[in-house]
């Protein structure tokens, strides 16, 4: 059930977070399909998809808690475009991908922002401010 005077920013940042955890779901069914490959481990393979299967289910439930207005949403949404944004930064410097790292990083922080906006913030304390506009 969708919960009302949720702000639109809340909303879009759990549609973004679904995003993310669907990316990462198609990771783990690449990881699958990878483990058919005769040169690879295939118990060590399955077992990573296994991890980030369950890792990234609870991503899409957190941005879909999010979507619906759940409040026990936004604190684990924070957390989890905290730690990507730690990837993002891996990504633009250790790892020489400056593209990749920086297109990540702005995703996250664009719904870190939304995460912080007033409206979101009112939300989060209570105060249920809709933000319709």
């Amino acid at each position: 059930m969708v919960e009302r005077g949720v702000p639109g920013a809340v909303r879009a940042a759990g549609a973004l977070t679904i995003v993310q955890g669907l990316v990462g779901l198609g990771f783990a069914i690449a990881l699958v399909v990878r483990s058919f490959a005769p040169e690879v481990a295939r118990g060590q393979v399955l077992g990573e998809a296994a991890y980030f299967a369950v890792l990234c289910s609870g991503v899409v439930a957190v941005g879909v808690g999010l979507a619906l207005g759940k409040g026990w949403g936004r604190t684990p949404a924070l957390v989890v475009q905290l730690l990507l944004l730690g990837v993002a930064w891996y990504m633009y410097g250790p790892s020489d991908r400056q593209l990749w790292g920086a297109l990540i990083g702005v995703y996250v922080v664009g719904v870190i922002y939304l995460l912080f906006t007033n409206a979101a913030r009112g939300w989060a304390l209570g105060l249920h401010e809709s933000d319709d506009d």
